[in-house]
Formats: C-alpha cells, structure tokens, sequence
C-alpha cells in the first residue's frame, strides 16, 4: 500500500467530478483545477491530467467526442475534445471515487496523526 494517495489517483477523482458536472473539455478542466489548487500551492502538471483523462478512457470509464468550439462552424475552427460517460461508465466512476475516499480517509488519518503527535 502506497503512503499517500498516487497523484493520479488524486487528478483522475476530480477529473470524474468535472464529468458529473459536465465541465466541458480537457484544456478547460486543466485550467480549473489549476486556480481550484492554486490556494495550496499545487499545480497540477498538463501531462498528468492528459494522462488521467487517457486512463478513464482506456478503463471504458469515459469516451472521447470531438467539437467545433465555438458556435458559428464558418467562423471557429478550433475544435475541442469532450468526455463523457460511456454506458456504464458512471457506475465504474462511482466505484471508483468510493476507493479513492478510503484511501483519502487512510491519508488524512496519517496527516492529521504527524501535525497531532508532532507540533502539539
């Protein structure tokens, strides 16, 4: 058993969360965990979080959709990539989010033990 959470564990928590709330594609989610981590000095890296997104596709957790992201298709050309549920996917997902609590609950135990036993 590790010492604390993986860090792609942690990523690949909110990443699930930003689908629940369907909080669009892969560059915006990036950009939102980056100002939501900001206040505790963590900055997720981009390969992580793409690395993250990659895995819950591969695990059949998500899937992959492609779209013009603006709303004229004559005028925007860029196109971004959404993820989405896959039939099924969510159950896994809420497996999956119920794993990493034990494991979140495991971690803060230990924290919670060092700052008691250590700076009381």
């Amino acid at each position: 058993m590790a010492f604390l959470i993986a860090q792609r564990a942690y990523i690949k928590l909110f990443l699930i969360t930003k689908v629940e709330q369907q909080r669009g594609y892969g560059y915006q989610m990036l950009d939102q965990l980056k100002e939501e981590f900001k206040p505790f000095g963590y900055v997720p890296p981009q390969s992580e979080v793409y690395r993250a997104l990659h895995e819950l596709v591969q695990e059949g957790v998500l899937y992959r959709t492609k779209q013009l992201k603006g709303v004229d298709p004559s005028v925007d050309f860029q196109e971004i990539v959404l993820y989405q549920f896959t039939d099924g996917g969510y159950e896994k997902a809420k497996r999956y989010k119920k794993q990493v609590k034990a494991d979140l609950d495991r971690c803060i135990g230990l924290l919670q033990k060092a700052a008691t036993d250590n700076y009381a």
